[in-house]
């Protein structure tokens, strides 16, 4: 039998408080270090989660700009359309207005089209009316408005310009154009397609044919140039 001197007891005592120090200081350190865990997850998390809630708070802004662009670009396409619109209004506008000044002779003009010659018939002793082979107003007067019919876009008499307001009246040998007096041959100019302008003076019993038939001189040639210079003056 082992006999337990005093030593002993106070060398267990003491071991067994070592032991216990360490275990208490083993537990603590564990504890302490898990609560900076636990603490250090918890602030990324906060961190985090203000992170996604700015990221959600830019999206819904994103959205938001994307959807105000959108509309201004319909805004904007809808005044781009407005504006073609208006452009081509003012461009419609534009080429009426030159067109009228066209109409009116007040600007020169140029193109293809036709020249008819209307000269007096020849001098026939056995006729006692002169005016029977004479070119008289009616005549021009026929001639001008087959070709208006027919499309002309403008016309002169012996480089007179014609006008909507013109009037022609015969006097004798000559006839007189807004007070202008032109004598024979009266050569007609004018401006437009040359094949429809001459089919319509050649088609049978038409203009031609009756001014032929009123022993007129009648000519008619298709121009590749027409030059009308605008009329002079207020007229």
């Amino acid at each position: 039998m082992i006999k337990v001197k005093g030593k002993h007891v106070i060398l267990s005592l003491v071991c067994l408080v070592l032991g216990f120090m360490i275990a208490f200081s083993y537990h603590f350190t564990q504890k302490e270090i898990n609560k900076k865990n636990k603490n250090l997850t918890s602030k990324q998390w906060e961190k985090t989660l203000d992170l996604r809630n700015q990221l959600i708070e830019i999206e819904e802004l994103n959205r938001k700009l994307q959807k105000e662009l959108n509309q201004k670009q319909e805004k904007v396409l809808e005044n781009e359309k407005d504006l073609s619109k208006e452009a081509e209004a003012y461009l419609n506008l534009a080429e009426d207005a030159e067109n009228y000044r066209m109409f009116l002779g007040k600007v020169k003009v140029k193109g293809q089209g036709v020249k008819v010659q209307l000269s007096d018939g020849a001098y026939d002793p056995e006729e006692e009316n002169i005016n029977n082979y004479l070119v008289h107003e009616h005549h021009v007067f026929k001639v001008i408005n087959e070709l208006y019919i027919s499309g002309a876009a403008a016309i002169a008499i012996n480089g007179q310009r014609l006008t909507s307001q013109s009037y022609i009246l015969c006097d004798g040998p000559v006839i007189t154009v807004d007070g202008i007096q032109h004598p024979a041959p009266f050569v007609i100019t004018a401006i437009g397609d040359p094949d429809v302008l001459t089919s319509a003076l050649n088609l049978t019993g038409g203009v031609k044919d009756q001014l032929v038939n009123d022993n007129i001189v009648f000519t008619l040639e298709k121009q590749n140039e027409v030059i009308l210079n605008p009329i002079l003056g207020n007229s």
